[in-house]
């Protein structure tokens, strides 16, 4: 039987007459790192903050853990570690010192505990440099670092990899996954980088306009993907012709794009049977300069799955 960390019935968030949150049914899997990905203003951030009761549903259920987060607060909101936007700190303290103060407030002060989390995001050479000197990547893996510091088992992470470059991307990537893989830690990420969801989640949520519209695991979606080879011929009409007459449909079966005489064309079926169209084409007296294999990315299937939606 499955074990969700985090289950919603119907969840929802309604300002004034406008839903931003709209029956949302999510299953985030325990020990998975589940992705929520949408677009900014899909509803991702209110999604979190109703989860972490930082605001209150109009409507609809919540179970952590399998409980009532409502009943059991203090049992449940102890075991989850969170990031909503940019993380807090102060500013001419030291990322140990900053750790500490949170420790401190939280009443759990482990001086050990503090230099192994600070280890574990690979912040120990800067643990006495000051936040303000910190750099965007930085200050990022210090937010984990606070969030985990309690040994949660839940994480609750609102674009935390937003505004950072390509290599402050793979640091907390491989920090996310190291976390999930090693420590068990369950990881909810929201994100608009579809790409860095796609590298990062065991299965991705897709939201849009407030709606939940699909779950999908990361290899279901890779059969999920549309392919087509491409063929660059020197007679596209003839091309056409010949499709035709082997019962191809145009648009269902093949698109193409014409430049002069010759062009592109595409072939969404019969994928496995492409050296056999090539011959096809090259006894008809065509020239074949290129034959690919395309997939389409993540961004275009969410484009083509929103749209469909």
């Amino acid at each position: 039987m499955v074990e969700y960390a985090i289950e919603t019935v119907n969840l929802s968030k309604k300002y004034s007459n406008s839903f931003v949150v709209n029956s949302v049914n999510m299953h985030v899997e325990k020990g998975k790192i589940y992705g929520l990905l949408g677009k900014n203003g899909a509803g991702k951030t209110t999604t979190m903050c109703m989860l972490l009761n930082l605001t209150y549903p109009s409507d609809g259920e919540i179970f952590l853990f399998g409980k009532n987060p409502i009943e059991y607060s203090n049992e449940i909101y102890s075991k989850i570690g969170s990031i909503i936007e940019t993380p807090g700190f102060y500013e001419n303290l030291t990322a140990y010192e900053n750790l500490r103060v949170i420790a401190e407030l939280r009443g759990n002060y482990n001086h050990q505990n503090i230099e192994s989390v600070l280890e574990m995001v690979n912040l120990s050479d800067a643990k006495s440099k000051r936040f303000k000197d910190f750099s965007l990547g930085m200050k990022q893996r210090l937010g984990i670092a606070a969030s985990i510091m309690h040994s949660p088992d839940l994480l609750i992470l609102d674009e935390p990899i937003n505004g950072l470059d390509p290599f402050g991307i793979k640091e907390i990537r491989t920090l996310l996954k190291r976390l999930s893989h090693e420590c068990g830690i369950t990881i909810l990420i929201s994100s608009h980088i579809l790409s860095e969801i796609e590298n990062i989640a065991d299965v991705i949520g897709f939201m849009d306009n407030g709606i939940l519209i699909e779950e999908i695991s990361r290899d279901d979606l890779h059969d999920m993907l549309n392919k087509y080879v491409e063929f660059e011929v020197s007679d596209v009409e003839l091309a056409i012709y010949i499709l035709k007459q082997l019962e191809l449909n145009e648009n269902e079966d093949f698109s193409f794009d014409k430049d002069g005489i010759g062009g592109v064309i595409r072939l969404y079926s019969h994928l496995d049977m492409r050296d056999k169209f090539n011959s096809i084409f090259v006894k008809a007296g065509m020239d074949v300069k290129k034959v690919n294999l395309h997939e389409e990315n993540l961004e275009e299937f969410f484009t083509r799955f929103v749209s469909n939606n």
